[in-house]
């Protein structure tokens, strides 16, 4: 059986945490690495999974960029957070060829235009994870819990080659399907995202229980909103979304979110694709979204008190 060729871009969190999985499953997987990559090249990454055990992932080629990727990849995932620094198509186009099936899995709506107009004719397959996972020093990931990916093709369908990544994943003992309509994916994802990454900057730093506990109304609001205009834009999500959303966040251990971790290191945070984007969606459905314009002004303001304080 041929092994598969797999370059993760952007090996944090999430790319090293998924990148490690796909390695169980036998593949043959490089990384790109940044400010942790004198570390992965001598001692690849910790990872330290609670449901998953503890184990060393040591990918075939640890490399600073993409363009020092020799081979022909069968798959390309990109897994940088999305901000007005990261400039997607150039990371992507250094290590694509004419079959290099392109894998995002990365947070936000409306996001994946830029790529698909960039290649044209390669396969992209949007991916959303549903994880705790957090970078806790440099090569060392903790996997806290949950860890569900969700693939499918865009604009829509599941071709064999996002099937058989799948079937990759699923290997190696997390939770992987496909889906044929992963737009309103990216949409039910969002109903978590809007709430809980803006509220734990803007609370100071707590974890998502603590912001649960004492504001669970508030966030069924902003929830709601969501709903809302995911319908209007022709992505009508399940009755029930709210309820599963807030019972998943109840059985969490204390979690600190990406956007946090951003906040606290000084780092751009993906407000415009997290927040911005739902907000420009529900303009364009002439709706209103005063909860989330709030939040998306109040994050505004705190990401440029981050650029100023640099």
């Amino acid at each position: 059986m041929k092994q598969d060729n797999i370059l993760i871009i952007g090996a944090g969190a999430i790319g090293a945490f998924y990148g490690a999985l796909l390695d169980k499953a036998g593949a043959r997987v490089a990384v790109t690495c940044r400010s942790d990559y004198d570390v992965v090249k001598q001692h690849g990454f910790q990872i330290d999974s609670t449901p998953l055990g503890n184990w060393t992932f040591r990918p075939s080629k640890v490399l600073k960029k993409p363009a020092d990727y020799h081979r022909a990849a069968d798959y390309v995932i990109l897994c940088t957070k999305i901000t007005d620094q990261t400039d997607r198509v150039a990371l992507l186009r250094d290590a694509v060829s004419p079959s290099t099936t392109i894998v995002f899995i990365q947070n936000g709506i409306n996001i994946e235009q830029e790529i698909v107009d960039a290649f044209p004719d390669n396969k992209i397959v949007s991916g959303l994870a549903f994880i705790c996972c957090n970078r806790i020093q440099p090569g060392v990931i903790k996997h806290l819990a949950y860890g569900k990916l969700t693939l499918g093709n865009l604009p829509s369908g599941i071709s064999p080659e996002t099937q058989h990544l799948v079937d990759l994943f699923s290997r190696s003992r997390i939770e992987a399907v496909a889906m044929d309509d992963i737009i309103t994916g990216r949409w039910i994802k969002s109903v978590w995202n809007a709430p809980f990454n803006p509220l734990s900057v803007l609370s100071g730093g707590l974890a998502t229980a603590d912001i649960l506990s004492t504001q669970e109304a508030f966030i069924r609001d902003i929830m709601q909103e969501v709903c809302h205009i995911a319908a209007a834009c022709g992505h009508p999500l399940p009755a029930d979304i709210i309820d599963i959303n807030i019972e998943n966040t109840r059985k969490m251990p204390p979690y600190k979110t990406s956007m946090l971790l951003d906040f606290e290191q000084g780092r751009p945070m993906e407000t415009e694709a997290i927040l911005g984007n739902i907000v420009r969606a529900a303009a364009k459905q002439n709706l209103a979204s005063p909860n989330l314009k709030a939040l998306y002004a109040l994050m505004q303001l705190r990401q440029l008190s981050v650029s100023k304080s640099c």
